[in-house]
């Protein structure tokens, strides 16, 4: 092996960047060359790349983002598109590709692999944390604590004006990041895509909060729970009480990475390249039990991660 190519994909999640840097400078160091493909699968369609060294890579580790930069790619879903990735990566002279992103992104290198032979490994990184296989994935932490600094800001006004907040977090099909954001913040109540809400007993349990004396409440729900909006008037209209409605929106992909967010996606990035240098192909690098392993890329988006309602149940217990 003598040339790895390395693309972003997907959304974008903080961490991105340290990955890159990771599996780039991993790459030198075992002296392989670096092709890196920009704006995502669309760019590796197209054939647009640059060649990485050291210096590429330098003051990136903290920045959010991705500097390959990326595009959903609706082309990549056809055999054309395929077909067309694999014959650029062929011309580009890859032998190995690091593809980071999320479930999406490993499904598209899946039959990348099978259509060029190139051997493909993934780096999990989504702010959703969706991808099986792996305990967590780059940029969930960053987005967590992100969302929390906003929660505990909008707490100050919901107990300054007794009212209720609902707070809106990304998740369009799942719900890990506001139970995590949730069972942080000290949330009175979350809801996620993976949980029917029965709004009666979402009123009946504000109304008892309050007759035991609590004052304001915060309520974290997935964007994919149902429409926020609906729900916050709902809330007035059958209870009583002032609530607004808060959506954080992307402000939860940006920022600057945390150190978890960082770390991992040092240990990500560089097991990885040691993943290409053995032979192995359509792995994906993840962490189980604080240890690094890999599991079967076709595992990482066909099977799905189940939401821990363990932590739900605590959620709820904390929250009376």
């Amino acid at each position: 092996m003598k040339r790895i190519g390395v693309v972003t994909a997907g959304g974008d999640a903080p961490g991105m960047n340290a990955a890159i840097r990771s599996i780039v400078r991993s790459a030198i160091y075992h002296d392989l060359e670096v092709v890196g493909f920009e704006k995502g699968y669309a760019g590796l369609i197209e054939g647009r790349s640059r060649t990485m060294g050291p210096r590429s890579v330098s003051g990136i580790i903290n920045l959010g983002g991705t500097i390959l930069k990326t595009i959903r790619s609706e082309e990549i879903k056809s055999p054309e598109g395929i077909a067309k990735a694999a014959e650029n990566l062929k011309d580009k002279g890859v032998d190995g590709l690091v593809t980071i992103g999320g479930d999406g992104t490993f499904r598209g290198a899946s039959e990348i692999q099978a259509v060029s032979g190139i051997p493909v490994i993934g780096v999990p990184a989504t702010i959703d944390n969706d991808v099986s296989g792996t305990d967590t994935t780059i940029g969930f932490d960053t987005a967590v604590n992100t969302a929390l600094s906003a929660i505990d800001k909008i707490r100050d006004t919901a107990f300054s004006h007794e009212r209720i907040f609902v707070v809106e977090v990304m998740g369009r099909k799942r719900g890990f990041l506001a139970l995590e954001v949730g069972l942080a913040g000290g949330a009175e109540l979350i809801l996620v895509p993976e949980m029917e809400s029965d709004m009666n007993k979402i009123c009946e349990k504000l109304r008892n909060a309050r007759k035991e004396g609590k004052t304001s409440e915060i309520i974290v729900m997935a964007e994919g729970a149902g429409d926020s909006r609906k729900v916050v008037d709902y809330i007035a209209a059958n209870t009583g009480y002032q609530a607004r409605l808060t959506v954080l929106g992307y402000v939860q992909r940006g920022g600057i990475p945390t150190a978890y967010s960082r770390t991992l996606a040092c240990e990500f990035g560089h097991h990885a390249v040691k993943l290409l240098l053995d032979g192995a192909s359509r792995r994906m690098v993840g962490v189980s039990g604080g240890k690094i392993i890999s599991v079967n890329l076709d595992y990482s988006w066909k099977e799905r991660k189940e939401l821990d309602l363990e932590r739900y149940r605590l959620a709820e217990i904390l929250s009376s």
